[in-house]
Order: C-alpha cells, then structure tokens, then sequence
C-alpha cells in the first residue's frame, strides 16, 4: 500500500489535507486495472475530525479492491464556515479525478462516504456540485468544471440532514458561526435565509447521483428523521437509494466493532457491523467493484 498526503488549497483552508491509500500494481497479475476510489469524510459535529470514521473506514474498502482517501476538512475551530469544507472536499475530488491515470482510478466511480456531519457534508457536494453559485466558484478558484467534482455515489452513515425541528443544533453552529446573522455572498444570502438553506432535503433533484445510506433507530444525537427526510427527497426525485434503519444503538457507531470503540466500549452492536457489507455489495451491484 502506497500512502500519499496532501495539503487541499482553496479558498482560506487552513488545515486540510487528502490522505491518499492507493493499493499496489502488479501489472503482470492485473494489468492496467482501475480501481474505483471511496474518498471518506469522518464526523465530528463540524468541531473535529473523528479518527474512528477515517483510516479504518478507508481499509475496509481497500479489502475489495477500491483505491481510497480521508479528507480531514477544516473546522469551526479553524475559524472555517460554510461553504469552505464543501469547496475543500470539490478540491479534493477535482484533484483525485485528475490523478485517475497516475493512481489508477476509475474516473467514473469515485464516491464519497460520509459519517454524522460528515455525511452532511459528503451530501452536501451531492446536492450542490451542479449548482450556479458551486460551479462559478470552481471554476474561478481551481478552474474545474462539474465534471472534474461531482461524486458518482455518495454513502452515508447517520447523516447529519435537516436543520429543521430534528436538527443536530451544534453541526449548524459550528458550521454558519456567524454567517447566521451575517450571510454568505458567495451563495448570495442573507442570514437567515443560510439556515434553512443549508437543510440539505430541500436540494434533492436528479443530479444526486445513488446513495447508500444508513442509521439507527434509536440515534438520540441525530435523529432518525435526518435520514428519513433525505430519504423521502430522493424518492420524490427518483435517485436510486439503499437505506437500512438498525432497531437498536446510538449515534458514532461507525464499523460497530470494538475496532472502531471508544475506551467505553458503547459503540459496539451485534448488528451494526453488517452494513459495511451490505455496502460492499451495493457497490459491486452499482460499480462493479470485485
């Protein structure tokens, strides 16, 4: 395995880099074979990057065959509000399209996967990448166009949706600061209109490319509700969707084994394990992965 780091430009980033995990070639076994890329967004309430839904995220879709990478995006405490991550997860995606030859990738299955706000914000380029604000940015500050960021399928583990009545408030505090009052311009504005633009079931149309998505019934951080109205907006949009709900366990599981536990012990479930291979399956069903 070849590990590769590097520091995302754009826009006033501050600490953000792509931690590549690229597998090794062996041209006289495979060929010239491409890989698909599952480029991963951890959670951590737009307040930290949690290493639970990083590397371990990644290696298990390095065990089928898939290139993958880590986004560590910047955070409030970097003093980096909406829509800086999003640009920095474009960037990152424009710069490993761009790479496709040299690392090896399939150009046209490079998904993103997101945990918690996280998911908001894999979720996020989603349902943005194709709008007139996203793609007048990109092209002025890193001179891509649509084609060169827009993910192929996104996969969300108890996203981070609706800034409505289920909201998880601290996501959108840490992620608006003060652009609540103040506005965006880039987006064109004010601020209290940020707010309940940002509510991602309100941007659901065809262009959302198919979503694996899953939660816990009982997840009292992020409530059900988030997934469930994404949900409803890709059906209403006809996206293809895979969406499991597990009866019991809370919020942050992650892989749900004591791999990815905190010393507690509390994010490991008999059940929650299963939806990495359900994933799995649904990327080979979708992207022919093995």
């Amino acid at each position: 395995m070849k590990v590769k780091e590097i520091k995302i430009k754009t826009g006033n980033a501050k600490q953000a880099k792509l931690v590549v995990y690229l597998q090794e070639e062996y041209p006289e076994m495979y060929g010239d074979r491409k890989r698909p890329m599952i480029l991963v967004c951890p959670g951590g309430g737009y307040t930290h990057i949690s290493p639970r839904e990083a590397e371990p995220i990644a290696l298990q879709f390095m065990s089928v065959g898939c290139n993958a990478a880590v986004l560590w995006y910047d955070i409030a405490d970097d003093e980096v509000r909406f829509p800086q991550q999003v640009f920095e997860l474009a960037t990152a995606m424009s710069y490993i399209r761009g790479k496709a030859e040299e690392y090896h990738i399939d150009k046209d299955k490079i998904l993103v996967c997101g945990f918690s706000a996280g998911g908001h914000l894999a979720a996020s380029l989603g349902c943005f990448w194709n709008q007139d604000w996203f793609k007048k940015y990109m092209k002025k500050y890193q001179k891509a166009i649509p084609e060169d960021y827009k993910p192929n399928g996104l996969i969300l583990a108890y996203p981070v949706i609706t800034s409505g009545e289920h909201a998880h408030r601290g996501s959108f505090d840490n992620l608006l600061g003060v652009k609540r009052e103040e506005g965006c311009d880039i987006v064109g504005l004010a601020g209290k209109e940020l707010e309940h633009y940002v509510s991602l079931e309100h941007h659901v149309t065809a262009d959302v490319p198919p979503v694996f998505m899953w939660h816990t019934f009982e997840d009292q951080a992020v409530p059900l509700q988030n997934s469930l109205l994404f949900a409803m907006a890709l059906k209403e949009a006809g996206v293809s969707l895979e969406y499991h709900v597990f009866p019991h366990g809370g919020h942050g599981y992650a892989l749900g084994t004591k791999q990815t536990a905190t010393l507690s012990q509390k994010e490991i479930d008999v059940q929650i394990p299963q939806w990495i291979t359900w994933c799995k399956n649904w990327l080979d069903l979708n992207y022919h992965i093995f």
